[in-house]
């Protein structure tokens, strides 16, 4: 599914990476430990964490992911903004919890 459909449907806000929303998103990984995502993510995934500095960009590059959604209505740092916006890279928002956000990705992508 296209990404800019994922932000549509669930309502989440991107922060940055607006000519990247027509990557295809083929499953989503939730975790809040970098090393996690490295060693478990596969690429284009979207990474769903409550993380927000400037390094998940470099994992989230590293893994080939499709976007990052902060969930908890969570503000990410300057400088984590700043650095996706310089890789051109998909940082989104969203009021949800993990949980909530996860399961209705979920949904989303299984046609549920």
């Amino acid at each position: 599914m296209k990404l800019k459909n994922i932000i549509n449907e669930l309502n989440i806000k991107a922060l940055s990476g607006q000519d990247q929303l027509d990557a295809e998103v083929k499953g989503a990984y939730t975790s809040d430990l970098l090393s996690d995502v490295i060693a478990n993510s596969k690429a284009d995934d979207l990474w769903i964490t409550m993380q927000k500095h400037q390094n998940i960009i470099a994992v989230a590059k590293l893994k080939d992911l499709a976007g990052i959604i902060l969930v908890n209505d969570r503000e990410p740092d300057q400088e984590t903004i700043k650095k996706a916006k310089d890789e051109s890279f998909p940082l989104l928002a969203t009021k949800l919890s993990a949980f909530e956000i996860s399961g209705k990705l979920y949904t989303l992508l299984k046609g549920k």
